[in-house]
């Protein structure tokens, strides 16, 4: 049996879309990084990193988002592209895109414009820039197709729907307008039965979601001093 370490967050809910997805019977185990779950010593054995998600399958342990994708798509043979090398390189390009540009860019952008002590111009505009930046590449692409590599729905779109799910706590109210494209692709790929079944997930667990003294020494420790 799958465990699928989750937290309402969007790296885990590409995940979860996945698992949905393929019909893949799993165990959702939540972790809930507020109150610090993420350093437990049972969940530190599966994630180094101390990040959600995570997904163990029998001997395997995979945790990082993409990998996770990745392993899942290759091990039921679903939602992948065409079996050539041209489309297998499309996909990894697209694959590590968002997991080197969009999460990053994105999580800095939240960071320094919602959550850090000290609101510093330069940073909150390099990062809310770099992430329209990447955005737009995103945008660009679903304007040639109705998904991510052309006519099929695959993994990198699912990839693509869990960070654009943020979108506007992470760039602001106008991202539609921005990204009118992402906007169409996120509505079709949330009306599916499977998403919905993700997104309802957050409410499988009583999850903190206040953001409290508590929450920030958690979350960030090494500036906790700095609050």
């Amino acid at each position: 049996m799958i465990k699928f370490y989750y937290h309402p967050s969007p790296n885990p809910a590409k995940i979860a879309l996945f698992l949905e997805e393929a019909g893949l019977p799993y165990e959702m185990v939540p972790v809930d990084t507020r109150k610090g779950d993420q350093f437990k010593p049972e969940f530190l054995a599966i994630n180094p990193n101390a990040k959600t998600p995570a997904l163990t399958d029998g001997d395997v342990t995979v945790f990082d988002s993409n990998a996770i994708l990745l392993y899942l798509a290759e091990k039921t043979g679903q939602f992948l592209p065409e079996d050539t090398p041209k489309a297998r390189g499309e996909m990894l390009s697209w694959l590590m895109f968002v997991a080197t540009g969009i999460g990053p860019y994105c999580g800095q952008a939240v960071h320094f414009s919602r959550f850090a002590p000290e609101k510093i111009p330069y940073a909150i505009n390099r990062y809310a820039r770099e992430a329209e930046r990447h955005w737009g590449i995103i945008d660009a692409q679903l304007a040639k197709a109705p998904y991510m590599l052309g006519e099929r729905y695959t993994l990198i779109d699912m990839s693509v729907w869990g960070w654009a799910t943020r979108l506007g706590f992470a760039v602001g109210d106008h991202w539609a307008e921005l990204f009118p494209h992402v906007k169409r692709h996120l509505d079709v790929v949330s009306a599916r039965p499977a998403a919905q079944r993700a997104m309802a997930l957050k409410d499988a667990f009583a999850f903190k979601t206040e953001f409290d003294d508590e929450a920030r020494r958690i979350l960030f420790p090494q500036n906790a001093h700095l609050a």
